[in-house]
């Protein structure tokens, strides 16, 4: 699968409407963050299950204020619409693919009780 642009227009909705997704904060002035691309763009394609996305903190700033994202490259690995990991500055790929492996074993009965809790209290 493609890498994904993320922006104001389809962020939320990557999130979700997708159970995993890892997300890219870069910016093109940024060296370490362009040479990490071809890495995210192949674990992209090696997991198709996969939604990868970037979001360039230069037109987007507010996604990484939002996210308290202070140094890049970072990345924030998303499963169910809860951040379950972030890693910030430069990563190789197996690295990348330990974070995979990590977060596709991740138990995430936590996050969907808090999700059922939630739904309760707003009845």
């Amino acid at each position: 699968m493609a890498v994904v642009a993320l922006n104001k227009a389809n962020f939320k909705e990557t999130i979700e409407k997708n159970d995993f997704v890892i997300v890219d904060f870069w910016a093109p002035w940024c060296d370490p963050c362009v040479a990490f691309t071809p890495t995210f763009e192949a674990a992209a394609a090696a997991n198709p299950d996969i939604v990868f996305g970037m979001v360039n903190t230069e037109t987007d700033p507010e996604f990484s204020d939002y996210f308290e994202v202070s140094q890049i490259p970072g990345i924030l690995v998303i499963r169910e619409q809860a951040g379950i990991h972030t890693q910030i500055g430069e990563i190789g790929g197996p690295a990348l693919d330990e974070i995979i492996k990590w977060s596709r074993e991740r138990d995430m009965s936590a996050v969907r009780e808090h999700y059922q809790q939630e739904a309760k209290k707003a009845n």
